[in-house]
């Protein structure tokens, strides 16, 4: 949007360009990827094949066909890239994911995780939210995204996703929704996400064979042997890590890149959001 673009550059104070301008730069790195979901299959490609830094918003792109377009892209240039699954670096997930990994809950068998806020219902959620050509779909796609990657985090990739989507608002899109995830070793994941809740905080519950976990907003409880099969609030949690965009901003190759924020968690999660819309 040239009108836009320049509007805003005057109010910044700095000068707007066209996409093949800023690639063509040799000053400028890299490139923040915020354009619509559909348009980012062509955006990142150029991106990769001009030599620049990557770092976008989930998700990666609409099909799996095009996640693998963008895979080979960033492979071939070497690609320094991220993109953003910030849940990953809160005290809270980062103490979950930790903790169901390292075997002190024994098999997991069943993870849950509920992100959700009342965008569509306190009518602030802006009206591109509702596109589902540019979107791909309504809130799983967005905000359900987050859930989804904790959920893989934590249980791998699933075989099968069942979803239950409705619109409660009239919006054309989901905007209250659920995906039950079966994984290969028989676990169950829940991805919940909705535009349509108030006050309903962050939810992430993980459920193993000697114990089990609960993240209920910015609190943690569990139980299992290390606890005397106790609930108890762990004494310490780990600190907030750096964004993925800083993480990003900072590294010097992909290889200082975290695996969680690469190119094959990236086209992880668009494969399983394939699922979850093919349901």
């Amino acid at each position: 949007d040239e009108d836009a673009a320049k509007a805003w550059a005057k109010e910044l104070e700095c000068k707007s360009a066209s996409f093949d301008d800023i690639l063509a730069d040799a000053a400028i790195e890299g490139v923040i990827i915020c354009t619509a979901t559909n348009e980012h299959t062509d955006v990142i490609v150029k991106a990769c094949n001009a030599g620049k830094a990557v770092f976008t918003e989930k998700v990666l792109a609409l099909t799996s066909a095009e996640a693998e377009e963008i895979k080979a892209a960033v492979l071939k240039n070497h690609t320094r890239f991220a993109i953003s699954f910030p849940h990953l670096c809160s005290p809270g997930t980062q103490f979950a994911i930790e903790t169901a990994l390292s075997g002190k809950l024994g098999k997991i068998n069943y993870a849950r995780v509920r992100n959700v806020h009342n965008g569509a219902t306190g009518n602030w959620l802006p009206p591109h939210f509702y596109d589902p050509i540019a979107c791909g779909g309504g809130a799983m796609i967005d905000l359900g995204a987050h859930p989804m990657y904790l959920l893989c985090q934590v249980l791998g990739e699933p075989v099968k996703v069942h979803s239950a989507f409705t619109d409660i608002t009239g919006h054309g899109v989901e905007d209250n929704a659920v995906s039950l995830l079966q994984f290969e070793n028989g676990a169950v994941g829940v991805s919940e996400t909705s535009f349509v809740s108030h006050n309903y905080p962050f939810i992430m519950e993980i459920g193993g064979e000697t114990g089990s976990l609960i993240v209920n907003g910015g609190s943690v409880t569990y139980c299992c042997e290390e606890t005397q099969n106790k609930w108890e609030s762990p004494a310490t949690l780990p600190g907030w890590k750096p964004s993925p965009l800083s993480q990003w901003a900072k590294a010097n190759s992909p290889e200082e890149i975290p695996l969680c924020f690469g190119i094959d968690a990236a086209t992880r999660l668009t494969r399983v959001m394939e699922m979850a819309y093919n349901r």
